[in-house]
């Protein structure tokens, strides 16, 4: 599957009409998502904004000050993605997390001293390693 970011057009607010133009099928993980923050996170906000350094719209979770996750829309999907610094290796490490994600952060590349973690959602139920992650990210103080 092409990784092609379909919000782009900063005139353009990702409406959910248009959410569900370029997301397809997709749609129903996002509002899946959307009614998880609403339910499990309460205390986590978000916010769509227009980034001129990448050129596109992205989703920002946020609790207090600290970024929890970044949101991408791509053409028929979605991506969550965490950074962590080291100091989340034990935590990531003894999660229910997916093998996979846990060796996305071991082997991950550094952006100075943080390591990306980045899950793609199709269907609602891609949705539990974002939940683990979310979760990570509430117990590192």
């Amino acid at each position: 599957m092409e990784n092609k970011l379909v919000l782009y057009n900063k005139d353009e607010y990702p409406t959910d009409e248009v959410l569900a133009l370029h997301l397809g099928e997709a749609k129903a993980a996002w509002d899946v998502f959307m009614d998880m923050l609403e339910k499990d996170f309460p205390d986590i906000s978000h916010e769509w904004r227009y980034y001129n350094d990448g050129k596109s719209w992205l989703f920002k979770l946020t609790k207090k000050k600290k970024t929890v996750c970044w949101v991408n829309v791509f053409d028929k999907h979605f991506k969550t993605t965490f950074y962590f610094t080291d100091k989340a290796a034990e935590l990531l490490s003894n999660s229910k997390l997916s093998k996979k994600y846990k060796d996305q952060f071991k082997d991950g590349k550094y952006y100075g001293k943080i390591k990306g973690v980045s899950v793609e959602i199709k269907k609602p139920s891609d949705f539990e390693d974002t939940r683990i992650l979310i979760e990570i990210k509430e117990q590192i103080k």
